[in-house]
């Protein structure tokens, strides 16, 4: 990733891709709010991910900088499954290495439309 290009791998820069949602425009659909989450756990943006994380289901804090610190690698989105005007899935696997081991993280994450403004419910994590 160079300076200029989105962590989500749309291969766009950060300004013109994600960081518009980090900035505070609301994300158009559920996948776009995962890919800009994504991008927030890279750049460390954790009032971000709370902010986009349902207040049903939100942690009081998430601790970002706590170590180990994962080393975020990339990012495959597998499918974005809209269930209705304000509800949708998106199934993603992203790459990362912690202490130096590689791991993947497969998930089917659930959104929710509150207000205008897709938020993250919670997620199952895929084998």
């Amino acid at each position: 990733m160079t300076a200029t290009n989105c962590p989500c791998g749309s291969g766009r820069p950060l300004a013109q891709c994600c960081g518009r949602f980090h900035a505070g425009e609301p994300a158009p659909d559920a996948e776009s709010l995962m890919r800009s989450r994504y991008s927030a756990y890279v750049l460390g943006l954790e009032d971000y991910l709370l902010t986009t994380w349902h207040p049903a289901t939100r942690p009081p804090a998430l601790e970002l900088d706590a170590p180990p610190r994962p080393q975020w690698l990339g990012l495959a989105v597998k499918s974005h499954v809209p269930l209705d005007a304000d509800h949708a899935t998106v199934e993603f696997v992203a790459r990362y290495k912690l202490n130096g081991r590689a791991f993947r993280l497969h998930e089917t994450s659930r959104f929710e439309r509150v207000a205008g403004r897709w938020l993250y419910v919670g997620g199952d994590i895929r084998e």
